[in-house]
């Protein structure tokens, strides 16, 4: 299995369209941190549909608990900007993928501590600052069941 995290995801539409993302892949959602809405969100809940029942969405109050709850399992941070492409990670079964906040990302703390797993997704007009954070869930999730169910 996979993990998507969302560390103090901000917009509702965002975090439901991962949480219907996990639903389609059987990947866990862990919502980490203070949460830029309530979970009973009425766009949150619409972004989803009916898909709610089917996601296994764990809630960290802090992102030690989310560490602990995690297992041992490894954590790649995806993040912009990034030296490594997402496309060079090497995935494995219980792999995390951990996703910012859209308006601040992730902590300099966190990006320091996984420096060695922190991946981004090549922009390369440099049109845009930042990818959606669901797109960029997708892209990235994507990627590593590829590479797991060998697609």
């Amino acid at each position: 299995m996979l993990h998507v995290a969302l560390f103090e995801p901000e917009i509702p539409p965002n975090t439901g369209n991962v949480a219907r993302l996990c639903a389609a892949t059987g990947a866990r959602l862990h919502l980490i941190g203070r949460l830029g809405f309530r979970l009973d969100d009425r766009s949150l809940k619409r972004a989803g549909l009916d898909y709610w029942g089917a996601v296994d969405v764990v809630r960290h109050v802090t992102f030690e608990d989310f560490e602990a709850a995690l297992g041992g399992g490894r954590v790649w941070c995806v993040e912009t900007p990034a030296a490594t492409s997402y496309t060079r990670a090497a995935f494995a079964a219980g792999d995390c993928l951990l996703f910012g906040s859209e308006s601040k990302g992730l902590p300099a703390g966190v990006r320091e501590k996984y420096a060695e797993r922190l991946i981004g997704i090549p922009m390369p007009t440099g049109a845009v600052r930042s990818l959606n954070l669901a797109t960029s869930a997708g892209i990235v999730l994507y990627e590593a069941l590829r590479q797991l169910h060998d697609w």
